[in-house]
């Protein structure tokens, strides 16, 4: 029978948190609504490439806007853009992604 030395323990003790934190995400949230969309003029089409509309993002207590850029394609996948979604009386951010 093999016992876990320390050095065994603490090496699998920081695989662990490694891998852990490797799939923490950030929560993004607002005190207030954001405001309407801008009105962008979307490129023509691009081969490869989906078009990800501007958004609205949260940056020290202000709404700031950013524009819309070329994701690249994943056969297979389609993309959700990013959006906000409310939250009780706040505002949450949800990352575009492709699904």
């Amino acid at each position: 029978m093999k016992y876990l030395t320390p050095a065994r323990a603490l090496v699998a003790a920081m695989a662990l948190l490694t891998a852990s934190a490797a799939f923490a995400q950030v929560v993004i949230e607002a005190p207030m609504a954001p405001p309407p969309p801008r009105a962008e003029v979307m490129p023509g089409p691009r081969p490869g490439y989906v078009w990800d509309q501007g958004r609205w993002r949260w940056e020290h207590g202000q709404y700031v806007w950013v524009p819309g850029h070329w994701q690249p394609v994943r056969p297979g996948y389609r993309w959700v853009p990013g959006h906000w979604v409310e939250h009780g009386p706040h505002w949450r951010w949800v990352d575009g992604h492709w699904a």
